[in-house]
């Protein structure tokens, strides 16, 4: 008698297979199939003209797209292969098979309507007491851009590259017009030649008045910043009478320089440094963080590397959720967010501000851990108020939630969801596929923080 049991691959169902049979009840896939379906969806539904063959529904076009980015399946091909290969897949998509064009026209045509569904599912997260969004951390990521640093070209490098080409079309007109053209290489077309460097000599021209019209935006900036440095210093010596210290502002330059860049494939993307060392062809994705639940309140992209200008807009982001989403009270961000005009925003819209000045020493002394400072002056500036929060014990330990609620929201979305680099390309597009991307990273993380009768049931 054999001791295995037996091996069949041609046995019929006895009842026609169901879906529902397929996953667990405490599947992410049920979950995401579950929140998405109990979403206003009307605006999606409403953009369909009605004509032709019938469509997908967007309620299922939507749920594979966020079941794919919370498992690493980013690419439409991908999710469309799985919907074959993958029980999940073929649960959410009821057994049917879009294709990737249907997927990837969806992801582009609806991207710019993912931010009110992310406001939705913050609301959901809300009814079911899954955060209560009191203290919030910010920080940044570069992610890489679909796009190579090798596709960078810069305006000194253009204006070399152009007057070669000149000097390269000026050449083999001189030839198309000579009488003997014993010279020319068999099988050069010199028509083709002169056409080929005049389309370069078009996308150089055109990438040049590009980065001319960003130098002449930088400069305008660049000025304003120099004339309220300028009156700064008049006003402080006309209070004080005396000369400032310091060496005085440095007027801007105008015009464009020959370091600055632009990207062939995508242009609205920027060269970075990225952990690690080195440089990447990136954008600097921004997120705001709930320190209870460590769901995105808040997600955006920039084209700036430098975090300092992102405190603003992304309380302006955070305050214009709807009522019952921003009773936020504290905001924790790290040093690369200091400065004296952002500890005032937060203040401004009723936040208290608790941004790193500086980088701690290590291994302090243990008994600093126990200290409380000095009190403060009442003439004390909002940045030295912050600072002296900081060194409080309650202030401490505020802070120390920032490292183990953002950071590892990062990490989790690179290493665990994989997503590190965007598939889309210009910040629009860029911005509504990392609002996606945060949008599955809650759903996922709102999975885990079901009680855990519900996760079993």
């Amino acid at each position: 008698m054999s001791r295995f049991r037996p091996i069949n691959r041609e046995t019929d169902y006895l009842l026609p297979p169901s879906v529902q049979d397929w996953l667990p009840e405490s599947h992410l896939a049920r979950y995401v199939v579950d929140v998405v379906e109990g979403l206003d969806l009307t605006d999606l539904e409403r953009a369909y003209a009605g004509r032709g063959s019938e469509a997908y529904h967007p309620t299922m076009l939507l749920s594979l797209l966020i079941y794919g980015y919370a498992t690493g399946t980013h690419s439409s091909r991908k999710i469309e292969r799985a919907t074959y290969d993958s029980l999940a897949f073929r649960f959410i998509a009821c057994d049917q098979h879009p294709d990737h064009d249907t997927l990837a026209t969806f992801r582009r045509r609806f991207g710019a309507r993912f931010a009110a569904i992310f406001v939705q599912v913050l609301q959901v997260a809300r009814e079911n007491q899954l955060s209560r969004f009191g203290t919030v951390s910010l920080d940044g990521t570069k992610i890489h851009a679909n796009a190579s640093r090798h596709s960078a070209l810069s305006y000194g490098h253009a204006s070399t590259l152009e007057a070669q080409l000149e000097a390269e079309v000026q050449e083999r007109l001189e030839l198309a017009e000579a009488t003997d053209q014993s010279t020319v290489p068999d099988g050069v077309s010199l028509p083709e030649e002169i056409k080929r460097r005049e389309d370069r000599l078009a996308a150089i021209a055109a990438a040049k008045a590009k980065i001319e019209a960003r130098a002449r935006e930088r400069f305008e900036r660049e000025q304003a910043e120099y004339e309220a440095k300028l009156a700064k210093r008049q006003t402080q010596e006309k209070a004080t009478g005396k000369k400032p210290g310091g060496k005085p502002p440095e007027p801007p330059q105008p015009g464009p320089r020959a370091d600055d860049q632009i990207n062939l494939t995508d242009e609205e993307s920027r060269i970075m440094k990225v952990a690690g060392g080195g440089f990447e062809q990136s954008y600097n994705a921004q997120a705001t963080v709930d320190t209870e639940s460590m769901r995105v309140m808040v997600p955006d992209v920039t084209q700036a590397a430098n975090d300092k200008e992102q405190v603003a807009p992304m309380i302006t982001q955070l305050r214009s959720l709807p009522e019952g989403l921003t009773p936020t009270k504290q905001l924790l961000a790290d040093t690369g967010y200091f400065s004296e005009k952002n500890v005032e925003t937060c203040e401004a819209a009723g936040l208290e501000p608790l941004i790193a000045m500086g980088r701690d020493e290590h291994h302090p002394h243990w008994r600093r851990r126990f200290e409380e400072p000095a009190a403060l002056p009442e003439s004390a500036s909002a940045a030295e108020q912050m600072k002296h929060a900081l060194k409080t014990q309650a202030g401490r330990a505020a802070y120390a939630l920032r490292k183990q609620t953002v950071e590892p929201v990062f990490g989790i979305i690179k290493s665990v969801m994989g997503f590190r680099q965007f598939l889309l390309r210009g910040l629009n597009n860029v911005r509504s596929e990392w609002t996606l991307v945060c949008l599955a990273w809650n759903l996922k993380r709102m999975a885990t923080l079901r009680p855990r009768s519900a996760q079993w049931a």
